[in-house]
């Protein structure tokens, strides 16, 4: 029986596939194979027109948009087998978490949407496929996100001191680790990069700000940040979970920026990032001793600056320090869920999601090897 799984995922960014080939131990992994896999021209502006003007966003385009993304989900776990020079017969299964493009558990009929036709990903690799981990839990009257705190408590737990793993892609989200045996709890705490990166793609042209440099040229607007955080968001208790759909640009329209010096308003969000995520930790978990960030903020050096400031007795690190690239962590995580799936053990944590129990998540596609 293969031993290796393939991880796959696209965050908010939407602007390419992280994709890893991992074999699991006993609380522990190792990693293969990694590959960062760039959307082909024009998908990210496709994806972001359809995100952001969800009125117009019609049935051809999803449907198109759909068998797209699963083509470049299947390009990418190819990919990943040749970096590792591999084959598919080394591959017990694939794990794609697909492209989000709606999140809303605060609907009417709640719902989330990750695009990315597993069929397509199965099919053209061969190999089973693990996909739309998201649902189940929301069946259970969960969030459905965040859904990396089970492999972070796999993973990362220390019998000595609390942790948090702090996930920082376009929105943060905490998982609390207490020392020892404690329950696992975690919530999204509001934005991470999206904000700041929809502010540098206006004003800068690029996708986002490289390392924090433009925030970091800056100066915080007190009154700006006061008032964003004053949004009802930050007060709600956990469970809960946020998206872009919620902290976009017609978000931070509500504010009055349009005479602030742009640097200024990156900076203040830069600022925001930090102090929100402070504040649930403070709220939320106020003797946690450290603090490991993965996702693309962990590259935002002015963003971990500002966040060790205003958690001055907390250490704050990355994942780097206790294992795990913070580049992969997720996607070492559907890998683990899809791992989990196969075993039809509980991949979702009830007390993290608010759902009635623990979930078996994920929906299996034969990749018709015999």
């Amino acid at each position: 029986m293969p031993d290796a799984y393939i991880g796959l995922i696209s965050g908010t960014s939407m602007d390419g596939i992280d994709a890893v080939l991992v074999e699991f131990g006993q609380r522990s992994l190792s990693i293969r194979s990694t590959l960062a896999f760039d959307y082909p021209a024009g998908l990210r502006e496709r994806l972001q027109q359809a995100t952001r003007s969800p009125s117009t966003f019609t049935i051809d385009e999803f449907g198109e948009l759909d068998r797209w993304v699963g083509e470049c989900f299947r390009d990418a776990a190819l990919a990943v087998i040749e970096e590792a020079g591999a084959s598919a017969s080394d591959v017990r299964a694939i794990g794609s978490h697909g492209q989000t493009v709606r999140h809303r558990p605060d609907a009417e009929h709640r719902f989330t949407l990750q695009i990315g036709d597993p069929s397509v990903i199965a099919t053209g690799t061969g190999i089973d496929t693990v996909a739309d981990f998201r649902r189940a839990d929301l069946a259970l009257g969960g969030e459905g996100a965040p859904l990396v705190p089970a492999f972070h408590d796999w993973l990362f737990r220390a019998e000595d001191r609390s942790r948090a793993i702090l996930n920082i892609g376009g929105v943060a989200n905490l998982t609390i680790l207490p020392a020892g045996d404690g329950p696992v709890t975690g919530f999204d705490t509001g934005p991470g990069n999206s904000l700041m990166d929809t502010w540098a793609e206006r004003h800068l042209g690029k996708p986002f700000d490289h390392g924090g440099e433009w925030s970091m040229s800056g100066q915080v607007d007190s009154a700006l940040l006061d008032a964003m955080l004053d949004d009802e968001y930050f007060a709600v208790t956990p469970p809960k979970s946020t998206g872009f759909e919620y902290f976009n640009a017609d978000w931070l329209e509500r504010f009055d920026i349009g005479s602030m010096t742009p640097a200024n308003v990156q900076a203040s969000l830069c600022e925001l990032t930090a102090a929100s995520i402070a504040s649930a930790l403070d709220q939320w978990a106020p003797d946690v001793a450290a603090v490991f960030v993965c996702g693309g903020g962990a590259h935002n050096s002015s963003l971990l600056e500002r966040l060790g400031r205003r958690l001055p007795d907390s250490e704050v690190g990355t994942t780097a320090s206790i294992g795990l690239d913070p580049d992969w962590v997720e996607a070492c995580a559907f890998a683990w869920l899809t791992m989990r799936r196969l075993e039809n053990a509980p991949g979702s944590v009830a007390t993290v999601t608010g759902a009635s129990r623990d979930a078996i998540l994920g929906a299996i596609h034969a990749g018709g090897r015999a």
